[in-house]
């Protein structure tokens, strides 16, 4: 695999400090340079994507990693807003949730999320989930003109 020369901006929208420490873990010693942003609700994501108050100055990630519990607004109404967006339907969405109910599998691809994964209780196994969603979705995926820092060629 060829390692990529620019860096990625990954968006991670997890509430649970525990998983932020592991996500970041896991992509600390990645194959492909990366910068994780870290917000825990709902609407932190959006403002963060839509470069909002707080968030004005914020890069359009390449990759969202969005969990589906969360405060204030759940992850199935950011992936419903953002796939409804112009400006955002085109940002990969990876749902890393701890749900492994049909219910919620069905509505994240009704929703045109991209992935759906379930986390799994296990570190080591948590961290491996987590390399694998790199290697997939950071080496061999091509992503849209500008979801990298260094943007268009």
């Amino acid at each position: 695999m060829t390692k990529h020369l620019e860096t990625i901006d990954i968006l991670l929208v997890e509430d649970n400090p525990g998983d932020v420490r592991l996500t970041q873990e896991a992509l600390k010693e990645g194959k492909v340079g990366n910068t994780l942003h870290v917000v825990g609700d709902g609407e932190e994501a959006l403002a963060f994507m839509r470069r909002e108050g707080a968030f004005a100055n914020s890069p359009t990630p390449g990759l969202v990693l969005l969990d589906l519990n969360l405060p204030r607004l759940d992850g199935s109404e950011v992936l419903r807003v953002m796939k409804r967006d112009p400006e955002l339907k085109r940002i990969p969405v990876v749902v890393l949730t701890t749900s492994s109910a049909d219910v919620d599998v069905f509505k994240v691809y009704e929703l045109a999320g991209n992935c759906y994964i379930t986390k799994p209780v296990d570190y080591d196994q948590f961290i491996k989930v987590v390399r694998s969603i790199e290697d997939f979705w950071l080496t061999l995926v091509r992503l849209p003109h500008g979801s990298s820092r260094s943007g268009p060629p």
